[in-house]
C-alpha cells in the first residue's frame, strides 16, 4: 500500500485524485495550512467531496494526515503548550470528519526544559486531548525523529517510554501508535544502508516499541549520513540508505527490509520526497514508486 504526501490546493479531494493519477493506493495530507495557527473550519461541501472520492476509490481506513509543524506538545511555555493542545484537538476533529484514521505528529521539543520534563508534557497533553476527543477513532501516531536540537523521539527507547507513559495517563492504548520514518531512523543513528543492518534496526524497534504498533511508514531516503541528525529527505536510491537506483542495489538496502517486513505489508507507506519532475516531465513520485515496486 503506497502513497505520497500531496497538496490539497484547490480542494481536499484534489489530493485523492492526484494520488490516483500517480498510481498510488493511499495518500497523506495536511488538512489545513500547516504554517498557520488560525484554522478555517471545513465546510460541508469539502467534507462531502473528500468522502465521495474516498468511497469511489475504496480507500476507507488507509489515509493519513500529518499534524502541523507548529505544534509542540513538549513545550515548557504554558501559552504555547495550550495553543498546541488546542490545535492538535482541531487536527483530530478534522481527521474524524474526513474519516482519516491516522494522524502523524512529531513528539515535540523540550527547548529550555529537560528531556524528562518534555516527555511528561507530551503525556499530559495526550491526557487532555484524549479526554476532549473521547469516543473518536483517530489514532495518533508518534513519529520517530532525527533528534536534532531538543527534539524528542530519536531513540526507540524514548519512543517506547513515551507511549507507555501516555497509556498510563490515558488508559487508551488503542489510540496511540507509531509512524516509522526511514530517513529519520537512519539520520538518527540506526543504519539502514543494508538489509543486514536494517533488519537489526527493525529488531531493535520491535524489542523496545513493538513493531505491531506501527500504523504508518514514511519511505524517504536520506541526504545525510547515518547519525548525521540531518532531516533532509532524498529520492529513493539517491541518498545514503539506497546508495543507488538499480534494482540490485535497492534490493540490498534497508528499503527491501522495510518492504518485506510482514508488519508493514498492509499499512500505508508514504513518500515524503521532493515534489520534482524529470527532464522528460515525469513526476518523481512516479519514479520513486517504480523503484519501490521493483523490490516489493
Amino acid at each position: 500500500m503506497f502513497g505520497s504526501h500531496l497538496s490539497i490546493a484547490g480542494g481536499m479531494e484534489r489530493a485523492l485524485i492526484q494520488a490516483e493519477r500517480l498510481g498510488f493506493d493511499t495518500v497523506q495530507v495536511f488538512t489545513k495550512n500547516q504554517q498557520q495557527w488560525k484554522v478555517r473550519p471545513l465546510d460541508d461541501r469539502a467534507i462531502a467531496d473528500w468522502l465521495g472520492h474516498l468511497r469511489r476509490l475504496g480507500w476507507q481506513g488507509r489515509t493519513v494526515s500529518h499534524a502541523s509543524y507548529l505544534i509542540n506538545l513538549a513545550s515548557p511555555d504554558d501559552d504555547l503548550w495550550k495553543k498546541s493542545v488546542d490545535l492538535m484537538q482541531i487536527e483530530i476533529e478534522r481527521c474524524e470528519a474526513l474519516s482519516i484514521p491516522y494522524l502523524v505528529h512529531h513528539p515535540g521539543a523540550f527547548t529550555a526544559s529537560t528531556r524528562e520534563r518534555g516527555l511528561k508534557r507530551i503525556a499530559r497533553a495526550y491526557k487532555e486531548l484524549l479526554r476532549r476527543t473521547r469516543g473518536m477513532r483517530t489514532i495518533l501516531c508518534l513519529e520517530n525523529t532525527v533528534g536534532s536540537g531538543s527534539n524528542l523521539g530519536r531513540t526507540f527507547e524514548e519512543l517506547a517510554l513515551l507511549r507507555a507513559d501516555i497509556i498510563e495517563q490515558t488508559g487508551e492504548p488503542g489510540r496511540v501508535a507509531y509512524c516509522f520514518d526511514t530517513c529519520h531512523a537512519h539520520a538518527g543513528g540506526y543504519d539502514l544502508s543494508s538489509t543486514t543492518l536494517a533488519d537489526f534496526a527493525l529488531e531493535l524497534f520491535d524489542e523496545h516499541c513493538g513493531i505491531e504498533h506501527v500504523r504508518v511508514v514514511h519511505l524517504n531516503d536520506s541526504k545525510g549520513e547515518v547519525g548525521s541528525r540531518r532531516d533532509r529527505h532524498a529520492h529513493i536510491g539517491e541518498g545514503t540508505i539506497g546508495r543507488g537506483t538499480t534494482r540490485a542495489r535497492l534490493a540490498r538496502s534497508g528499503f527491501a527490509s522495510v518492504l518485506h517486513h510482514p508488519a508493514f505489508r498492509t499499512i500505508p507507506k508514504i513518500l515524503e520526497t521532493p515534489k520534482e519532475t524529470t527532464k522528460a516531465g515525469t513526476p518523481m513520485d512516479t519514479i520513486n514508486l517504480r523503484r519501490l515496486k521493483r523490490i516489493a
